[in-house]
């Protein structure tokens, strides 16, 4: 049997599609694994589509660890951005486009 893609589901829909396919579900990172509900699994072993006995073993993993993953700090831009959107950067005088225009 395959190894069903369990990488972004809730705890609890991780273990009912395990559970689903014939598999058993452990999570090293959560001695409570069974009291776990709104965590979403992060990684997984084996890889989704590996081929597997019945009643095997499929370890989750609801935090990245130390070091890895995450989005880093989100603190504010400084300086701010301008209002108003994008705004075309103007050429200098006697640039490069003024030659052009000069010659025809």
């Amino acid at each position: 049997m395959r190894v069903p893609h369990l990488v972004g589901l809730m705890a609890v829909d991780a273990c009912e599609t395990a559970r689903a396919q014939g598999l058993l579900l452990n999570a090293p990172d959560r001695p409570d694994f069974h009291l776990t509900v709104v965590d979403y699994v992060v990684r997984q072993y084996p890889q989704p589509g590996s081929e597997v006995p019945r009643e095997s073993m499929v370890y989750v993993w609801f935090d990245f660890g130390e070091g890895e993953g995450g989005g880093g700090m989100r603190e504010p831009r400084v300086p701010k951005p301008p209002r108003g959107g994008l705004q075309r950067e103007l050429d200098e005088p006697g640039g490069s486009f003024e030659m052009i225009r000069g010659a025809t």
